[in-house]
């Protein structure tokens, strides 16, 4: 079992292991399993869950204990019986399928939609019925009141097979070229297809007559797609009666309100590729959507991505298992795709062990791929004077770095430094050697980082501990002894930078009190020289001193402000003037600007004439075109000013 996360969400892949040839005998897989670990942990959810070279589409039944799947070569279909985990039969047909569908609970009626134009009907014994239609088709949906298939293809006609008359009805005649993919909402029975122009139709199968007309190709084209052909659709499936979700052949996935012609939202794949497959996930309001490459789940209200699967092949088609966390994947390879979600919903009643295997694996958390290897950026490379193995198998670049074999890099950094492990050593002996000097009675030392910081907390404490009104307020904790603020004390990235403008700026005092804290660090780490570990804490400046100076310090702030404010401008000041010093230096190459098409230069004096007027005021201006006359002011009724502008006729 391999497990992936992203963005928290993990994903328990279930087919990830190696699978084993049917020949084998039962001695061969047992010797095959003590020697190879990858054998002896992969789960066998179901039996033979695979296809000879390719499967193209997987469907659940109805009833749920059904999963059918249909592949080549030879093109067959498969069933697998959920409650026995184990196949049910298989049969082999005559072409290739495009796409089926299952019309009772179970899997006693299917029906096939072949690749040469035949239909073909198989019952629970076997093939029951075949005819064809005029055109290839690439989709068909069953409306269940009416009992007709509606098929769309390579064709502008949608054609109509009514399953207990036996014949077919007059075909629904679309605007469009050819139609992609059809579907019908299993509320209200609304039909729609969509076509090769990038539009969505849809009719009403009690009248036989369009009802709407969607230009998705238009929507789907935002500020910052690239579009290099005309869209086209792709995908479609229905949600509820009045949502809808389209999907495109440029990879973008359209979100409709049936009452509106634009789109509540565009979610783009960023892929290039058709979409494929869309589904609905009520429980957690996200859409499914999958192209060749990967598979998306999103938040349909907000488009924000929840997580996503990227199998290491191609995808042909995704089935959502109903009313649980499993997905199931066609993809370009014998096996196919087995994925347990958690957070999407609990396992299939077949497979309820795998919500306690996943408990487990929780608790116990195994030790991943990338536990074996380390991360090196360019420059660690340098440091260790592996820069000539780029381009090696040794380093496997990813992003911005490499990964790297874990006992290489061990091995060379030990060459490199091999007193390092001394020094390690010796810090760990001499943080237990402070950790048990803190148990005893000791004075309050302040800590390394931060400590103006640390003494001003110190007197708070103190003051909030002598006032009278101590009891009548709650006792809040203190940052020094808080756990989560302990960082801030020992680790010099968090040092208070006392020189930035933003301290400077919003500690108008930050400079007497500075020194008053700088004074009293002096006399405690004088003491802490002359003193034992048996002595009492020091004490700083007489309480009458600390308490005039601080009464002076009340008075002054704005002076101190003011103060600031001249000596950030004097620094910015300094710092011009260097600019302007090295500015001089540098020496200006000559500069070439290009015109633009359809533009004429005449001379530099009219852009600098231009810049002049814009950097006069809106009356200079008002009175300058006044006086050349291409400005009128007159007055409106209501009171106001009329402003009306001439354009200068230029002859060249």
């Amino acid at each position: 079992m391999q497990v992936s996360s992203l963005n928290e969400v993990k994903i328990y892949s279930l087919s990830c292991g190696k699978s084993l040839p049917e020949w084998l005998s039962d001695r061969k897989k047992r010797a095959l399993q003590k020697k190879d670990v990858d054998v002896r942990r992969r789960i066998e959810l179901i039996q033979d869950f695979e296809m000879p070279t390719v499967c193209t589409t997987i469907k659940v039944s109805k009833d749920g204990q059904y999963i059918l799947a249909t592949g080549t070569y030879k093109p067959r279909v498969r069933c697998y019986d959920t409650y026995q985990l184990s196949l049910k039969f298989e049969r082999c047909l005559d072409s290739e399928v495009v796409t089926f569908e299952t019309l009772s609970d179970d899997y006693s009626k299917i029906v096939f939609l072949h690749n040469d134009r035949y239909i073909e009907f198989h019952s629970q014994s076997g093939f029951y019925y075949k005819t064809r239609i005029p055109k290839f088709g690439r989709d068909f949906s069953y409306h269940y009141p009416s009992c007709d298939l509606y098929f769309v293809g390579a064709s502008s006609e949608v054609y109509r097979l009514n399953l207990e008359q036996g014949r077919y009805l007059n075909p629904l005649q679309t605007d469009a070229a050819e139609n992609n993919v059809c579907d019908i909402n299993s509320v209200h029975g609304l039909f729609a297809t969509g076509t090769i122009e990038g539009r969505v139709e849809c009719w009403d199968p009690r009248t036989r007559s369009r009802v709407g007309l969607l230009d998705c190709a238009l929507s789907s084209v935002t500020a910052d797609s690239e579009i290099n052909s005309l869209p086209t659709i792709s995908a479609l499936k229905f949600n509820g009666a009045l949502t809808m979700a389209v999907g495109t052949s440029t990879g973008q996935v359209l979100l409709y309100d049936l009452r509106s012609d634009k789109p509540l939202l565009v979610k783009d794949h960023q892929y290039g590729l058709p979409i494929k497959s869309l589904h609905f996930q009520d429980s957690l309001d996200l859409i499914l959507s999958a192209d060749s490459r990967i598979v998306k789940m999103w938040n349909k209200n907000s488009g924000k991505i929840f997580t996503s699967l990227e199998p290491e092949h191609d995808i042909n088609d995704v089935c959502l298992y109903p009313n649980s966390g499993m997905l199931l994947t066609a993809n370009e390879t014998p096996k196919m795709g087995i994925y347990y979600i958690p957070v999407l919903g609990p396992a299939p009643r077949w497979c309820s062990f795998l919500d306690n295997l996943t408990e487990e694996l929780e608790e116990n958390p195994e030790s991943t791929v990338y536990d074996d290897y380390k991360f090196v950026t360019k420059k660690d490379l340098e440091n260790l004077g592996l820069t000539h193995l780029i381009g090696s198998p040794f380093l496997r670049a990813y992003m911005h770095g490499f990964f790297m074999d874990i006992r290489l890099y061990h091995k060379v950094k030990l060459m490199v430094n091999p007193f390092a492990y001394e020094e390690y050593r010796k810090d760990k002996i001499r943080q237990k050697i402070e950790e048990t000097r803190a148990q005893r009675v000791q004075l309050k030392k302040l800590p390394k980082v931060n400590k103006e910081l640390a003494l001003k907390l110190i007197e708070e404490e103190e003051e909030k501990q002598k006032s009278t009104w101590k009891k009548k307020v709650k006792s809040l904790p203190n940052i020094l002894t808080d756990d989560r603020f302990k960082v801030m004390f020992e680790n010099p990235d968090f040092q208070v930078d006392e020189e930035s403008e933003e301290f400077r700026l919003l500690n108008p005092l930050v400079s007497k009190i500075s020194e008053k804290r700088k004074k009293k660090l002096r006399l405690l780490e004088q003491q802490e020289l002359h003193e034992k570990e048996e002595e009492e804490e020091p004490e700083g400046k007489p309480s009458d001193a600390e308490s005039s100076e601080s009464s002076d310090d009340e008075k002054d702030w704005v002076e101190e402000v003011r103060k600031q404010r001249r000596l950030l401008h004097q620094e910015e000041k300094v710092k011009r003037q260097e600019q302007l010093r090295e500015d001089r230096q540098t020496v200006l190459k000559p500069q070439f600007y290009e015109i633009k098409a359809g533009e004429e230069f005449r001379s530099f004096k009219d852009s600098a004439t231009k810049q002049k007027l814009m950097n006069k005021t809106l009356e200079d201006r008002l009175k300058l075109e006044a006086k050349n006359g291409t400005l009128s002011i007159s007055d409106t009724t209501v009171g106001s000013k009329q402003l009306t502008f001439t354009l200068k006729r230029v002859s060249f």
